[in-house]
């Protein structure tokens, strides 16, 4: 029987045993796990590194980038200086464009009509030559049509219309002149002392004499001379 006693008493021993070494390892997988808090600490630390490390391989990059290109450098700026000097040596032909005086032209504003005749009296048989006289006074040429389809003679007794060149005329000619600055046309007409009428209509009367006076005015185109006075004896 005290076998069986000191059988038990080893028995409980060996199960208290057990016990203990059951509570000693179940001890850690009981212990508290970390916060959320925690876990977050952590977490903005790692990725803090990553952004360091990240940082550097960038600045890293960018420091061997510009030593790469910063070598072509002085190619680059020396490079524009042959295409500027074309640029500098056609700047005084660009320059001097403006100041350069516009070619003149032709105004026929300025363009004047004269009329005169060969002498201021005439007598019984003789013939007024009358003249008219295109200036240019322009500073440049001018082309002008000085031909009869443009020009007109008119002789007047104060308000009566003693004669027109182209009463009778059966057909115009055109006749283009280049007339140089300040230069002049002229054209004459000898009149032979008779009176006309519109349409070259028949008449019979002649122009008065014993000291009777006259004027002439040239007309080309729509330009008219002031009136040239003579006499008929």
């Amino acid at each position: 029987m005290a076998t069986n006693g000191k059988q038990h008493s080893s028995a409980r021993s060996a199960a208290q045993a057990k016990s203990a070494a059951r509570g000693s390892s179940s001890t850690p997988a009981n212990r508290r796990r970390p916060s959320p808090a925690v876990y977050r600490r952590r977490r903005q630390v790692v990725f803090g590194g990553l952004l360091l490390v990240i940082a550097l391989v960038v600045v890293g990059v960018l420091a061997l980038t510009g030593l790469f290109a910063g070598s072509p450098e002085p190619q680059a700026v020396n490079t524009p200086a042959p295409t500027q000097a074309p640029t500098q040596g056609s700047a005084p032909s660009v320059a001097a464009s403006p100041s350069a005086s516009p070619s003149p032209v032709c105004d026929f504003n300025l363009m004047t009509v004269a009329a005169k005749t060969d002498k201021p009296a005439y007598g019984p048989d003789e013939k007024p030559l009358l003249t008219m006289t295109i200036t240019n006074g322009n500073a440049a040429p001018c082309e002008v049509n000085v031909g009869t389809s443009q020009m007109e003679y008119v002789v007047m007794s104060g308000s009566d219309r003693i004669f027109s060149s182209k009463d009778c005329q059966t057909g115009g000619v055109d006749l283009v002149k280049t007339i140089q600055p300040g230069k002049s046309e002229t054209a004459n007409f000898p009149w032979q002392r008779n009176r006309s009428l519109e349409g070259c209509g028949v008449i019979n009367a002649k122009p008065g004499a014993g000291g009777a006076y006259y004027t002439f005015e040239a007309r080309l185109g729509n330009k008219a001379s002031p009136k040239a006075v003579f006499q008929l004896n």
